[in-house]
């Protein structure tokens, strides 16, 4: 398809670019393939980042609050695919072992486990009129210096270019402060309809 309403240059340049992206996806597939797939020890921990978890919340999620407790969780998902996504993109860090080849991001936590963790983490906040904030830097702090290196330790998890824990603590808090606030945005939105 050509790009008949771009300039030359701009026109060329995005064939170069949807080119190299094609080879950079086939190159990743192949990986996955040889060094990644269902023969792997860490595609099967990979799986299971992604099923336990979701079996855990189905199992213990406060269904009173199902919508609001989905949604909360529905934005650490979409906030830390977009950041990991990024991340990965620019190679600041990388997943040598993946669920799915085809996503920059570490399918298993960003779709499943770390939005469970939180989901049930802000449950028990409500539950217990406990403080949100807090519990979330705990819960941040315990993904970030504890998970994050133990996945490091079986190469699941790698920091490249000078990044390091602490960065990922940030974009954690970072992750948890946007989802909370588009949370209490609607909740507003909802009480203020009610009234």
């Amino acid at each position: 398809m050509k790009m008949s309403a771009f300039p030359t240059e701009q026109a060329k340049k995005y064939e170069e670019l949807k080119a190299a992206q094609e080879k950079v996806f086939d190159l990743w597939n192949q990986y996955w393939w040889d060094y990644s797939g269902f023969a792997t020890w860490q595609f099967w921990l990979n799986i299971v980042m992604v099923i336990l978890p979701l079996i855990f919340l189905y199992l213990f999620i406060d269904r009173k609050r199902l919508f609001l407790l989905l949604f909360f969780g529905f934005n650490i998902h979409i906030w830390s695919a977009y950041l990991d996504g990024m991340a990965t993109r620019a190679n600041y860090i990388g997943y040598p072992y993946k669920a799915i080849p085809m996503f920059p991001i570490h399918f298993g936590m960003d779709t499943s486990l770390v939005p469970v963790l939180f989901i049930l983490m802000y449950q028990y906040t409500i539950e217990k009129k406990a403080n949100f904030y807090l519990h979330s830097l705990i819960l941040i702090f315990l993904i970030t210096f504890i998970l994050k290196p133990i996945l490091a330790a079986g190469n699941l998890f790698i920091l490249t270019k000078g990044t390091n824990y602490f960065h990922i603590f940030l974009g954690y808090i970072i992750i948890v402060l946007f989802s909370k606030g588009i949370t209490n945005f609607f909740l507003k939105m909802t009480d203020q309809e009610a009234s």
